[in-house]
């Protein structure tokens, strides 16, 4: 924060700019600090900010760009000449098959090949497409569809297209960030948990369904007891709720931790006639960090995985770790110490209701073989309504701070 307030500067380039912390050493904006390094020199500065964009509404580059003329580099069709600059939505091709995508002019919708691009970049030039907040302010987009030739093709991000749909909402938001260089919109609304409640489903508790492959549990710490979600996991992402478990006492009763022990080591019937136990159990360091990660000490971390969450969307990764937290008196980290993982449990919630709230084949379409879709959250019909409630009982909304920054964050209903 010394830096960014202490030296005149007459350029300033500030790159990727949505990745900056929100506060310099709880000084305020980078950004803002930077740019009042060169207002000495008046109307003789210039400030260049550059980024892959983030999350609508959040995103720095976004908000500097929208104040601006916002320039889009247009290009003429080789087929009718018309001049626009290029959308994602005009990239088409054939089902399953991205080695046939082509682009589509807005204008005659004749379909432009790979090859054209070439001369239409030749003849490209930037168009204003909107008037400037601030008449100094020129802003500029290009997303990866302007690859020349030889680079990333038409076809290749088709293909990264297809990929991305079928993952999570992490691999569609790097998708639009990276290659349409457009920000990601996050979508929390909960869905009705008498919705979710008529999707449930018919398994006894504690048995693992057939397409289940292994299992993990969630252990929420809490003053008198702890609860213990047990998840099986299926292809692409699919999950079913196979038990839950509630090991009365809390933190302060050892017999509670050696029940939670012996979790590690019990195994649940799977549909096939085999058993499963647990891969991993990760445990909430929120409440009684120490008793936790004394209780995770004693059973190893092969199994055991201590998580913290952290708030916020621009993480670099949903889960990142460990971090080793024992320390010598000198202060050198133990790896044989306990270990923290942390985890973007705005990232998961977000994807969470996404997948809660997917339109699902109907008993016929199943019956015919049709299959549930990437992510499907299967619910037991045993998950009573005070579970479902907890389930779906936050929303994501958008508040800003005393500076009049925005971010995004989950509040309860």
């Amino acid at each position: 924060a010394v830096g960014l307030r202490s030296t005149p500067a007459r350029y300033i380039f500030l790159d990727e700019v949505d990745a900056y912390p929100a506060s310099a050493d709880e000084e305020g904006d980078p950004v803002t600090l930077a740019e009042a390094r060169s207002l000495t020199f008046a109307h003789r500065r210039k400030v260049f900010l550059v980024s892959t964009p983030t999350i609508r509404g959040v995103s720095r580059i976004e908000r500097d760009y929208e104040a601006s003329d916002q320039r889009r580099f247009f290009v003429p069709c080789p087929h009718c000449g018309a001049m626009q600059w290029l959308k994602f939505e005009r990239l088409r091709w054939q089902k399953g098959q991205p080695e046939t995508a082509e682009y589509y002019c807005e204008g005659c919708d004749a379909a432009i090949a790979e090859h054209h691009k070439t001369a239409m970049l030749e003849r490209g030039e930037w168009r204003a497409t909107a008037t400037a907040i601030d008449p100094t302010t020129v802003g500029y987009h290009l997303s990866a569809l302007y690859s020349p030739v030889g680079w990333l093709s038409w076809q290749r991000i088709a293909r990264a297209a297809m990929q991305a749909a079928q993952g999570g909402d992490e691999a569609m938001r790097a998708f639009r960030n990276t290659i349409l260089g457009e920000t990601w919109i996050e979508t929390g609304d909960a869905p009705d948990w008498q919705r979710v409640a008529e999707q449930r489903e018919d398994w006894p508790a504690g048995t693992v369904p057939s397409n289940g492959l292994f299992l993990t549990a969630g252990a929420d710490v809490q003053k008198d007891r702890f609860e213990i979600d047990v998840w099986a996991w299926g292809r692409s992402l699919e999950s079913w709720l196979v038990d839950h478990v509630v090991i009365e006492g809390g933190p302060g009763d050892p017999d509670a931790w050696k029940g939670l022990t012996a979790l590690l080591s019990r195994n649940w019937p799977h549909a096939n006639g085999a058993e499963l136990g647990l891969v991993r159990l990760a445990i909430d360091t929120g409440y009684e960090t120490a008793a936790v990660y004394g209780w995770a000490r004693s059973v190893g971390f092969a199994q055991v995985a201590p998580v913290k969450g952290l708030e916020g969307f621009n993480r670099a990764s949903p889960v990142s770790g460990p971090t080793y937290v024992d320390a010598t008196i000198a202060g050198k980290r133990l790896r044989r110490g306990a270990r923290l993982w942390n985890v973007a449990t705005s990232t998961f919630k977000a994807e969470t209701y996404r997948f809660l709230r997917q339109q699902r084949p109907i008993e016929e379409e199943i019956a015919a073989g049709a299959s549930f879709p990437p992510g499907t959250i299967h619910l037991p019909s045993w998950a009573d309504s005070e579970w479902l409630k907890q389930l779906t009982a936050e929303q994501l909304v958008t508040i800003r701070n005393r500076r009049g920054f925005a971010k995004l964050e989950w509040q309860k209903l």
